[in-house]
């Protein structure tokens, strides 16, 4: 009989690689495979800190694809979606991770890939008007300048949330994770002709610029709605500095919690962040007000095979990446 890695709870935090984990996983980061010691940590004490996250409204989830994350179940926490942009991103990154050929370069694509895949799934200008809906007018030269810096942030923002590497030189790496942009049609004889379908038809971009504007302030819940401030800019800098002053409160939390005093005085339950990603939001609605997911082509009628599990990731996918606010 093999000796379990991790006899408790405490074992399990104890670990050194813990505090940063927990900190990742609780900013809404993907761990698989390629994370090494997070992964490793994360598999051999999954029972004990399924039951952990559980106690503080989160599920710990691994899917098969090779890859864990953690899911809301309760909200503490403040959110921060993901943009129209980083949706968009995403969901073109996941055709290119679908595309056979892409094993061929052990997983690799280059931005030119990207971009080129995003023309062509939408077209040149459905594209531009996706990234920038604000604009009325635009310069085709200013408009292809415009497309490039968003997908730019995108990429930037989505490899902080484990879904992809930068590898410089315009390369990107494409991790399991960005399966989750597929969830909706998981099941589908052909999931990235589907993919691509729903991507053409808009059901996984807002394109409502008038919505854009309402969210733009901090509510009473500590949430963020302005997606434009989500994006992999410089201004993260700022922000996850403010980040760090909450997060590493949690760390202080953790040093004294003990397997057998989880309920005492000390708690992490509102430190856990969620995670989730849902139907593109892009306008910053809250998960209750989002859209169902499609079930039928919007030209042909035909119904698309999505399941029950789809549908409640679908539920997920883009309400979003929730972290700790800054009290």
């Amino acid at each position: 009989m093999t000796t379990p890695a991790f006899e408790s709870l405490a074992d399990v935090i104890a670990d050194e690689s813990f505090p940063e984990l927990d900190i990742a996983l609780r900013r809404g980061r993907h761990v698989d495979r390629d994370d090494g010691p997070w992964y490793v940590l994360l598999r051999e004490g999954q029972a004990h800190l399924e039951a952990f996250y559980r106690r503080y409204g989160c599920e710990l989830v691994y899917k098969n694809d090779g890859y864990y994350y953690l899911l809301p179940t309760a909200n503490r926490l403040g959110r921060r979606h993901l943009s129209p942009a980083e949706m968009l991103v995403g969901q073109g990154l996941t055709l290119l991770y679908l595309d056979p050929s892409t094993v061929q370069t052990g997983g690799v694509v280059t931005r030119e890939q990207l971009l080129g895949q995003l023309a062509h799934v939408l077209g040149p200008e459905a594209l531009v008007r996706s990234l920038n809906p604000k604009r009325r007018r635009y310069d085709e030269r200013v408009a292809e300048e415009t497309v490039r810096q968003k997908v730019a942030e995108a990429i930037r923002r989505l490899a902080t949330l484990g879904f992809v590497e930068m590898l410089g030189d315009g390369q990107i790496r494409l991790r399991p994770a960005l399966l989750r942009f597929a969830e909706p049609v998981r099941h589908a004889t052909a999931p990235d002709v589907a993919l691509t379908r729903l991507m053409a038809q808009g059901e996984l971009v807002l394109t409502d610029p008038e919505a854009l504007g309402d969210d733009a302030e901090l509510g009473e819940d500590g949430e963020l709605g302005d997606d434009a401030e989500l994006g992999g800019t410089d201004d993260d800098a700022d922000d996850d500095a403010e980040l760090g002053d909450d997060v590493g409160e949690g760390e202080r939390d953790l040093a004294p919690l003990d397997a057998d005093e989880i309920d005492g005085g000390t708690r992490l339950g509102d430190d856990v962040g969620e995670t989730e990603l849902a139907p593109p939001d892009a306008d910053g609605v809250d998960a209750d007000d989002a859209a169902e997911a499609p079930t039928r082509d919007a030209r042909s009628g035909a119904p698309l095979e999505i399941d029950d599990e789809a549908a409640r990731e679908w539920d997920a996918l883009g309400r979003a990446i929730t972290t700790e606010e800054p009290s």
